[in-house]
C-alpha cells in the first residue's frame, strides 16, 4: 500500500469535513468536539484554513489512491509553539503506522516553516492507543498545574 502524506489543497476542504465528522461520530471519547454539535456547524474553522492556505494553520492528509484516509491539523499560536489537533485515521487503515506517518509529516512541515518551534498536543486519558503512539514518536507528558481539563498535555522532544 502506497501512502502519500501532504498538505490538503483548497478544493479538498469538503473531504476534510467528511472525515472529521466521521472521526467525531466513531470515536467521541477521543476528541473534545461533539458530533451532533459539529453537524450543525456550517463551516469549520479548519475548512477555512484549508481553503485559504494559511501559513500558521495547516492540515495534512494521508492518501491511498487519491482517497483521504487520515487527517492531522497544525495550528501555530502567538508564541513559538505549535499545536497538533484532530489526528485521525480511518478504521480500516489503523494499525498500519499511518498515524505515525501523519504526525511525522506535520512535525517535518512545522520545522520547515518555523525554526525551533515547540510542538504540543493533548490526548484524552482514555485514548491509550494515541498516547502510546505519541510516546513512540518522541512526545513526553508535561505536568501543567494550570491545566484544569482532564486531557494530558504532551510536548515533542526532538
Amino acid at each position: 500500500m502506497n501512502i502519500e502524506y501532504r498538505n490538503l489543497l483548497p478544493n479538498e476542504s469538503n473531504a476534510y469535513r467528511k472525515i472529521r465528522l466521521e472521526s467525531l461520530e466513531k470515536f467521541p471519547e477521543s476528541f473534545g468536539a461533539n458530533y451532533q454539535e459539529a453537524l450543525k456547524t456550517e463551516k469549520f474553522r479548519i475548512e477555512n484554513d484549508i481553503e485559504n492556505q494559511s501559513l500558521d494553520r495547516f492540515v495534512f492528509g494521508a492518501f491511498v489512491d487519491q482517497e483521504l484516509i487520515g487527517i492531522c491539523a497544525f495550528v501555530k499560536d502567538e508564541s513559538n509553539t505549535g499545536n497538533i489537533y484532530q489526528m485521525y485515521v480511518r478504521e480500516g487503515f489503523q494499525g498500519k503506522n499511518i498515524g505515525s506517518g501523519l504526525i511525522q509529516a506535520i512535525i517535518n512541515e512545522a520545522n520547515n516553516r518555523f525554526k525551533s518551534i515547540e510542538i504540543v498536543l493533548e490526548v484524552t486519558p482514555k485514548n491509550e492507543r494515541a498516547y502510546h503512539l505519541y510516546k513512540k514518536i518522541g512526545f513526553q507528558e508535561v505536568i501543567d498545574e494550570n491545566n484544569s481539563e482532564s486531557n494530558m498535555i504532551m510536548k515533542y522532544l526532538a
